[in-house]
C-alpha cells in the first residue's frame, strides 16, 4: 500500500511523465499506446519490488524513475530529492541556517577549511585548520564530508557541541546555530591607486556586497580595479548583471535565447564608466562568470586576463515541486553582447597568462597593466 506522500510522488513522476509524451513530437502510434506505457512503467516498479533481492521502498524507485527522466537531458538540467534541493537553495541564495563553516577531508581527518567572519562559529572561536572530531558526542573518524555536514545542520537557535583538535589539544564549543549569510565578495587595496575584488559567486547578495565594496573605492579615489573570478563557477543571472551595471556603457549587457527562438535582451544604463577595469578567468570560470568576462570584453570596458574559461552558455530555470524537492532544468543560451555564442567555447582571454604552482602570474600581469594604463594617462 502507497502511504499519502508517495502516491502524491507518484502521481507527480506520472503527470511528468504525460507532459514528456504530449510534447509536440511526430506520433507514429495510438494515443492508447502513451498509456500502456505509464502503466508499463507502474508494472516495472511492481516487478523490482516484488523479486529484487535488497530492500527498496517504492519512493526511491519513484525518484530513481524521475531522475532516470533527467538522464536524457544535458548535464546541468538535473531533479533534486528534498536534502539536495534544499542544500542547492543555500548555495544560489547565500543564506542558510548553520554555524557559519566550510569543512573537507584532508588527509584522512575532517578539517574546517574557512571559517565565516561574524558567523556563530567565527564569534566563538573556531578556526580554519581545525580538526573536527565529535559533533554532540559522536566520533565523526570515518564519516565523509556530507555525513559531518549533516550532523552539524539543525533548525535555527538550537545548539551543536563540536570537539575539534588544534595543536594536539582538544577542545569542545557549544554554538548556536543561526541563519547565515555568505558573502561572496572579498576586498583589498594593492597600492594607492589599484583596488583587488574577489567574487567568489553569484548569490542573492552579490551585488549588495559589491556595491559595498564600491562606494568604499570610491571614497579613496581609486579608478583601477582587478575583478577576479577565477574559480568562480556562476549564480544568478540577474545578479551578475545588476553587477555589471557598475561597469558596463549604456547598451546590451547580454542577450537570452529562449526555446522558439524567443530573444530576451538585459541591458546597462551606465552613461560614462569610471573605471579600468582587468577581469581574470580561469578555466574553472563558468556560466554568471562569462557573462561577466563576454560583456566587459565585448564592450570594451575592461581587459580579460587569464585562461580560456568553462565554457557553460546555458540558463536554467529552477522549479520547487510540492514535497520540498525540485528539478533544474535548460531553458535558454546566453549570448554575449555583440551575440556570441560561449557554450562549450569559453571565453578567449585578450591576454593569455598561465599561472604558475607557487605564483599568481595572472594577478601580476593584471597590476602591471593598470599601472602602465596609469602611467600613460599621467604623461598625457
Amino acid at each position: 500500500m502507497l502511504n499519502k506522500n508517495t502516491s502524491k510522488k507518484l502521481i507527480i513522476l506520472l503527470i511528468l511523465f504525460l507532459i514528456l509524451i504530449s510534447m509536440p513530437v511526430p506520433i507514429f502510434a495510438e494515443q492508447g499506446k502513451d498509456d500502456y506505457n505509464i502503466f508499463y512503467l507502474m508494472e516495472i516498479m511492481a516487478i523490482i519490488q516484488e523479486n529484487y533481492l535488497y530492500d527498496i521502498s517504492r519512493e526511491e524507485l519513484i525518484e530513481g524513475a524521475i531522475k532516470g527522466l533527467f538522464n536524457k537531458l544535458d548535464s546541468h538540467s538535473e531533479y533534486f530529492t528534498k536534502e539536495e534541493f534544499r542544500n542547492f537553495i543555500e548555495k544560489t541564495s547565500g543564506d542558510f541556517v548553520g554555524i557559519g563553516i566550510y569543512i573537507g577531508e584532508r588527509n584522512g581527518h575532517i578539517k574546517i577549511v574557512e571559517v565565516i567572519e561574524g558567523g556563530p562559529a567565527h564569534k566563538e572561536g573556531l578556526q580554519a585548520g581545525d580538526i573536527i572530531v565529535e559533533i554532540d558526542g559522536q566520533n565523526v573518524a570515518g564519516l565523509t564530508v556530507d555525513e559531518v555536514a549533516q550532523l552539524i545542520r539543525g533548525e535555527e537557535n538550537t545548539y551543536v557541541n563540536i570537539k575539534v583538535k588544534r595543536n594536539k589539544k582538544n577542545i569542545v564549543y557549544e554554538i548556536k546555530r543561526q541563519v547565515v549569510q555568505m558573502n561572496p565578495i572579498k576586498y583589498y587595496t594593492i597600492d594607492d591607486n589599484i583596488a583587488y575584488i574577489k567574487i567568489s559567486n553569484f548569490n542573492e547578495h552579490t551585488t549588495e556586497n559589491l556595491e559595498r565594496v564600491l562606494k568604499e573605492i570610491d571614497k579613496k579615489s581609486i579608478t583601477n580595479i582587478i575583478v577576479d573570478l577565477r574559480n568562480n563557477p556562476g549564480g544568478l543571472l540577474m545578479e551578475v548583471v545588476k553587477s555589471l551595471r557598475f561597469f558596463i556603457p549604456e547598451g546590451p549587457i547580454v542577450h537570452v535565447k529562449y526555446k522558439g527562438g524567443v530573444v530576451e535582451t538585459l541591458y546597462s544604463t551606465l552613461k560614462e564608466p569610471k573605471y579600468n577595469l582587468v577581469v581574470l578567468i580561469n578555466e574553472y570560470s563558468a556560466s554568471a562568470s562569462e557573462i561577466f568576462a563576454g560583456a566587459v570584453q565585448d564592450t570594451g570596458a575592461g581587459k580579460i586576463i587569464g585562461t580560456p574559461s568553462y565554457g557553460k552558455g546555458t540558463i536554467q530555470m529552477l522549479l520547487p515541486l510540492p514535497y520540498g524537492d525540485g528539478i533544474k532544468i535548460t531553458v535558454g543560451e546566453y549570448l554575449t553582447p555583440n551575440m556570441r555564442s560561449i557554450n562549450m567555447r569559453g571565453i578567449e582571454p585578450d591576454i593569455v597568462v598561465e599561472n604558475k604552482d607557487d605564483e599568481d602570474l595572472q594577478l601580476k600581469r593584471a597590476i602591471v597593466y593598470l599601472r602602465a594604463i596609469e602611467k600613460f594617462v599621467t604623461q598625457l
